[in-house]
């Protein structure tokens, strides 16, 4: 899939910046994917999502301080776009139904194995978009410390609330 970066406009800025920043875009592409494909539900919202997360990585890129890794900027721009995007999309849509294939599912599973996987995507659909997002975070294989920065919760809290989680999608039956 294709996402074209040519809708910004770039004309306030150096060549210089817009350089980097389609760099860093384009290396991070697969970050954004996922987010704007866990928040949305339907492929003309996964695009307009996706162009959001970009518009507003944007924005935000002249303020970015380099005090964290690049990565945990973009999480954390990327989530919060995608919460404030479900938040509008739920006034239009009674469902939200997420597709599955942001998971990092790998190529061959055997029939257990997909059916093990599908039950624990269907729990997580039934997540709220805090408790998905610091899932897919865990999920996409960040740390304590990674996910608290980029969600802005304590350690701790991160802990607590993952065990949490883990505790509902344990205890919830299909």
């Amino acid at each position: 899939m294709h996402h074209h970066l040519y809708l910004l406009d770039m004309s306030n800025n150096s060549s210089d910046t817009k350089g980097r920043f389609i760099e860093i875009i384009r290396k991070n592409q697969g970050l954004i994917y996922k987010v704007a494909k866990m928040y949305s539900n339907s492929f003309e919202d996964e695009q307009d999502l996706y162009q959001d997360i970009v518009y507003q990585l944007w924005k935000s890129y002249p303020s970015f301080r380099h005090e964290s890794k690049i990565t945990t900027w973009m999480y954390r721009i990327a989530l919060n776009t995608g919460i404030h995007f479900l938040d509008r999309s739920k006034k239009k849509a009674p469902h939200v139904a997420m597709d599955e294939s942001f998971l990092n599912k790998p190529e061959t599973m055997d029939a257990s194995e997909q059916e093990r996987h599908d039950i624990l995507f269907a729990r997580i659909k039934k997540l709220n978009d805090i408790e998905k997002g610091i899932i897919f975070l865990y999920l996409e294989g960040k740390n304590y410390d990674e996910i608290a920065k980029i969600t802005g919760f304590s350690n701790t809290n991160i802990g607590t609330r993952l065990g949490r989680i883990r505790q509902k999608l344990a205890s919830q039956t299909n």
